[in-house]
């Protein structure tokens, strides 16, 4: 992982991770991608951190694949994981992406990968890679439909437009919009997710993200199996007595 194209840092029980490459608009090259990948693995496998904030330097979220890269042959993706080690698997604890400037192409993907978005209002997000004689193959024609109304993912991928943030948000596609950068309001809303119990955290993002795939006669028992080790947890009897004691918890992870 190179320091230079990934930047990690620790905010409480927040992992921010900023792509750095404000010069080539965060395009997204193997370097970058393998510092996205190592810093999940980190959020997953540090039990103080709870959830992560993606963004980008220089005022930009990431404009894409690396265009000179591709033409020498580099790949932006990680075996398993996808474009920018993120867009193919998730970590079991949240990602909460704070956009400013543009999120297209595969910057939009790895939007769609995370958990909760918080943009700026100047910001504008779009896969136009046909534009380039692509196709958004880091889940934008996989994803975008499940997250928006079908009829307007397939618009943004016939025509490449961009959309704005407002239009964003009016789609339910992000979750804020902010006046100037996005990370101070990204940071807060991750102070408050971090607040809440680790293994709720983990067991509710994972039905949610992976209840679309089950059946009506399946889904109770599959949700079982995520929520089951919740309610037998310590840190569900600490909840409760947190709540009865009038305290913060003091959350174990257990």
């Amino acid at each position: 992982m190179s320091e230079a194209e990934v930047l990690t840092e620790v905010d409480g029980n927040v992992l921010i991770v900023t792509i750095n490459r404000p010069d080539a608009k965060n395009a997204m090259n193997k370097a970058a991608a393998e510092g996205i990948s190592a810093a999940m693995d980190r959020l997953d496998a540090e039990a103080d951190l709870r959830c992560a904030i993606l963004t980008g330097a220089g005022g930009t979220f990431c404009s894409g694949m690396d265009l000179k890269g591709f033409l020498r042959g580099e790949s932006p993706s990680i075996p398993g994981r996808g474009f920018g080690g993120l867009s193919e698997w998730t970590p079991k604890k949240p990602i909460i992406a704070a956009v400013d400037g543009y999120a297209l192409a595969g910057g939009m993907e790895l939007a769609l990968s995370c958990d909760l978005i918080v943009a700026s209002a100047s910001s504008k997000f779009g896969i136009p890679e046909a534009k380039r004689g692509l196709a958004a193959a880091a889940g934008g024609l996989i994803k975008l439909p499940r997250q928006i109304p079908p009829r307007i993912a397939m618009e943004l991928a016939l025509t490449g437009d961009f959309i704005t943030a407002q239009r964003a948000y009016e789609l339910g596609f992000i979750n804020q919009i902010v006046e100037g950068p996005s990370l101070n309001a990204a940071k807060a809303l991750a102070a408050k997710v971090a607040e809440n119990g680790p293994l709720a955290l983990i067991a509710s993002k994972g039905i949610i993200r992976d209840s679309h795939e089950w059946t009506e006669a399946e889904m109770w028992q599959k949700q079982q199996a995520y929520i089951a080790p919740v309610f037998t947890s310590s840190d569900a009897r600490e909840g409760a007595a947190a709540f009865a004691e009038k305290r913060k918890p003091n959350w174990q992870g257990k």
